[in-house]
C-alpha cells in the first residue's frame, strides 16, 4: 500500500510526495532527513493524505497533485474526505 501526501512546511509553502509509510516518513522530514526541499522549511505538518493500491498510481497521483496550483490543493485539503 502506497500513500500520497500533503505536508505544510514551517514557511506555508505545501510539499507533496508518496510514501509507504505515512508516520515513518514524516518523521524522516521533521529530522530534516527527507526531501531538501522540506529541510530548510521545519517543522512540516501532514494535511492531507490518500491511499493508492501501487507505486505506479501513488506516483501518478503524486504527479497530478503537484499540477495543482496552491488554491487547488487547499481546496482538496479542505475537501479530504466530505462528500
Amino acid at each position: 500500500m502506497f500513500y500520497v501526501y500533503i505536508l505544510e512546511c514551517a514557511d506555508g509553502s505545501l510539499y507533496t510526495g508518496y510514501t509507504t509509510d505515512l508516520q515513518k516518513r514524516i518523521r524522516t522530514h521533521n529530522a530534516g532527513k527527507g526531501a531538501k526541499y522540506t529541510r530548510s522549511r521545519l517543522p512540516v505538518k501532514l494535511v492531507y493524505s490518500e491511499i493508492c493500491q501501487d507505486k505506479s498510481s501513488a506516483l501518478r497521483r503524486e504527479y497530478a497533485i503537484k499540477q495543482f496550483t496552491r488554491a487547488q490543493k487547499l481546496y482538496l485539503i479542505q475537501h479530504a474526505g466530505k462528500s
